[in-house]
């Protein structure tokens, strides 16, 4: 199970926390650097108040604490090769493309993301991995820019990539056989028992294998002759995997492919509330599609996840504010309320 934004969401706490605290809190929860995380614990640590109510909290905060500075120092630590062309995850899921040469994945990751990689009108252009994050809605999504696959000198690193990414986005060139192409992919997948998962079940895979979810987009969609590759696109491959068209230079159908690509991503936004307050509909916690009120009780907490008695909801098709069981499975958009 992931979440959107990790250390961003408070727990439950004692009314008298000063307002101080509660602002160091804020501060905690909007910090980019590690650096930021450490500041912030420990004020919170110098201001919140000693005594039976707070003895979790200060020993959660510690732990947090003890692993920041931890994660700051292995930073700073030199560098391996491979870790030259590992991306941190951040973001509700990673999402890698993968695409021969000159198919126009940069100019695709610069128009739905806020990287600048370098774009240029021969192949090869990109040497790493470029992260950018995709924003839908109130949720990130990290894109994954990489070398092209076929790449004579292409290194273990990027395989190993596609192989840890949530999801697959298969980066094909409208105006030039974009049904050949996705076909070469497979085939280069393949070879690297690296597969991918179909909207019908297939055969069995061999051992060692591993299934990723995948959807195919098809650049240049502005050129005149990608409307008619589009058809033959969706033709040969649309039965087996989910398939989208933009333009990254003309912005076409780039807001249609960011709800599409939320959509097959498999995961929900759900938000919680306080009794009597609020939500808070700007972070949501991130779960796996089918996930029930206990384990969203267990991605805040795990105590919380122990102790919690019952939750209301808001937002799925019963009764706003009905009471419901530890394994309700919740839906996107849901809102939950957690009695202790």
């Amino acid at each position: 199970m992931s979440r959107c934004c990790p250390l961003s969401k408070p727990l439950l706490m004692p009314a008298n926390l000063p307002p101080q605290y509660l602002e160091a809190e804020k501060r905690l929860r909007a910090a980019k650097t590690a650096e930021e995380r450490i500041s912030a614990l420990e004020e919170m640590l110098a201001i919140i108040p000693h005594h039976k109510g707070t003895d979790k909290i200060i020993a959660m905060l510690r732990r947090r604490l003890a692993k920041t500075r931890e994660e700051a120092e292995q930073r700073k630590k030199p560098t391996r090769r491979g870790d030259l062309y590992r991306v941190q995850r951040e973001g509700a899921a990673q999402v890698v493309l993968a695409g021969l040469p000159n198919v126009g994945k940069s100019s695709l990751l610069a128009a739905l993301t806020n990287a600048t990689p370098e774009v240029a009108d021969f192949p090869y252009t990109t040497q790493r991995p470029i992260p950018g994050m995709l924003r839908h809605e109130n949720v990130q999504i990290q894109l994954v820019d990489t070398p092209p696959i076929m790449y004579e000198l292409v290194e273990p690193w990027l395989y190993n990539t596609f192989r840890t990414a949530d999801l697959l986005l298969l980066t094909v060139d409208l105006s030039d056989d974009p049904a050949g192409q996705v076909e070469l992919i497979l085939d280069e997948l393949g070879r690297r028992k690296i597969f991918l998962e179909e909207k019908a079940p297939c055969e069995e895979y061999p051992s060692g294998s591993v299934i990723r979810p995948c959807v195919i987009i098809g650049t240049k969609l502005d050129l005149p002759e990608a409307v008619d590759n589009l058809e033959a696109l969706k033709e040969e491959w649309g039965e087996r995997f989910p398939v989208f068209a933009v333009s990254a230079e003309k912005g076409m159908r780039v807001a249609e492919f960011a709800r599409g690509l939320f959509r097959h991503l498999n995961i929900i936004r759900v938000y919680t509330k306080s009794p009597g307050k609020k939500p808070d509909l700007e972070e949501p916690f991130i779960l796996k599609r089918g996930s029930t009120v206990e384990e969203l009780a267990e991605a805040i907490h795990k105590d919380l996840a122990k102790r919690f008695k019952y939750a209301r909801i808001w937002g799925s098709e019963r009764y706003a504010g009905q009471k419901v069981a530890r394994n309700f499975v919740l839906n996107d958009g849901d809102i939950i309320e957690l009695h202790v």
